[in-house]
C-alpha cells in the first residue's frame, strides 16, 4: 500500500478531540494490520499529520 493511501486511512480513522487529531493505540495497531504495514509506518504518519497516539499501553509511541 503507498504512503498516500496509509495517510488518508489514518486521517480518516483518527478522531477529532479539542481540536486535536487522536488515534487511540489499539486502533493504530488494528490499522497497521489491515493495512499490512508496520505499527512504525502507522506512528511515522501520525507524527507527520499531527495525529497523537493516545491511550497506549505498552510504550510503542510517544
Amino acid at each position: 500500500m503507498n504512503n498516500e493511501n496509509v495517510m488518508a486511512a489514518v486521517l480518516n480513522r483518527a478522531q477529532e478531540s479539542e481540536g486535536k487529531k487522536r488515534l487511540n493505540c489499539a486502533e493504530a495497531f488494528k490499522l497497521a494490520a489491515e493495512l499490512n504495514v508496520g505499527v512504525a509506518e502507522i506512528g511515522r504518519i501520525c507524527n507527520q499529520c499531527d495525529v497523537r497516539i493516545c491511550k497506549c499501553q505498552l510504550g510503542c509511541f510517544s
